[in-house]
């Protein structure tokens, strides 16, 4: 009798359980602006990129660390070993110059100075509900976040990077033909506001954020020049009212909160929203069989490493959310990757 059962085999179960080995080649080249400085010279040889980056390891070790680079997809080879001459592939080249506008890297610096050794105690975040970052050691990591100007702005570009994509596809997509006002709560950079008046000539945008944001906004959009269409406002979005207007839009802030508070939050955009108006949530929505969207899962337990409380959700949550809040009808509208838009309307 034959056995049509298909053939075990480990190589998806090491995949994943070296991940990280593959994730620390990564973030090793971004943290040495490997691809900031191939984008400059066009193409180096090992032994130069060595003495560039200041490596002190044998010449074998610089040729393993580039060829699983190369492998990866994120370089591209000519030649082998002492006679290779590596580039940018187009991906890295395009999102991993630091130089370039369409930089992503932020998100990538902060996984490495930060949520890499957060995500060590995953079982202990697990095991007892608790944050696993700075808020161990006392620190509230919020507060610290916004008290040293460094951090911030590698938090915000790390909060840029991941929603790039996103934002500029919402932008796009989304219908604005009836709208005329939109206020991003917890604004950042104001990346978002200033996507949608670059592709929306008729929309006027507040992105609103706490003050320490404020500066750092105000020099996005100067260097956007649209100053006519996009300013800041300044408020807390657990204390303050939200700015009325036509479209409220939050990017990567609903998934930090537990339910009460995703809840609140809410209905704080149900009040600053006219009859019409919509409430729109850019982040990784969770598929509602829950065996798709492995990053917005992945995201949800970063939610429990940053915060204890936080979770990533579904599209059946976020309905069932809207109309308790009062919220007359709900879609989803697929962006980038793994995020959606949710959007319900009032």
């Amino acid at each position: 009798m034959e056995n049509n059962q298909p053939q075990a085999t480990p190589e998806s179960i090491m995949q994943i359980g070296t991940g990280f080995w593959a994730s620390k080649i990564l973030l090793a080249a971004v943290k040495f602006e490997l691809f900031t400085t191939l984008s400059e010279k066009k193409s180096m040889s090992a032994v130069e990129i060595k003495a560039h980056l200041g490596l002190k390891c044998t010449d074998r070790n610089v040729y393993d660390f580039l060829d699983a680079l190369t492998t990866f997809g994120f370089l591209n080879r000519e030649g082998l070993l002492a006679t290779a001459r590596y580039s940018n592939s187009s991906n890295t080249d395009f999102f991993l110059d630091k130089k370039k506008p369409t930089y992503i890297g932020g998100l990538l610096e902060m996984l490495n100075n930060r949520l890499y050794q957060f995500w060590g105690n995953l079982e202990e975040g697990l095991l007892t509900g608790l944050p696993q970052n700075e808020v161990k050691s006392g620190e509230n990591p919020f507060d610290a976040l916004y008290a040293d100007q460094d951090r911030l702005k590698e938090f915000i570009q790390a909060m840029s990077g991941i929603q790039m994509g996103n934002f500029m596809a919402f932008s796009q997509k989304f219908d604005f033909s009836k709208l005329k006002t939109l206020v991003d709560i917890g604004g950042s950079a104001g990346l978002l506001s200033l996507l949608v008046a670059k592709h929306q000539p008729h929309m006027h945008c507040v992105t609103f954020d706490l003050p320490a944001v404020e500066p750092i906004a105000n020099a996005t959009i100067q260097h956007y020049q649209l100053q006519d269409r996009v300013k800041t406002a300044i408020g807390d979005f657990f204390k303050d009212e939200f700015p009325y207007a036509d479209i409220v839009v939050m990017g990567n802030i609903l998934h930090d909160w537990d339910e009460e508070t995703k809840l609140m939050l809410m209905k704080k955009a149900y009040d600053a929203l006219p009859d019409g108006g919509a409430f729109v949530v850019i982040e990784s929505i969770i598929d509602d069989e829950r065996n798709k969207n492995a990053f917005g899962m992945m995201m949800s337990l970063n939610m429990l490493v940053e915060t204890g409380k936080g979770f990533d959700y579904t599209f059946a949550d976020f309905n069932n959310w809207a109309k308790t809040v009062g919220f007359k009808s709900t879609s989803i509208m697929p962006l980038t990757g793994p995020s959606s838009a949710v959007i319900a309307y009032k």
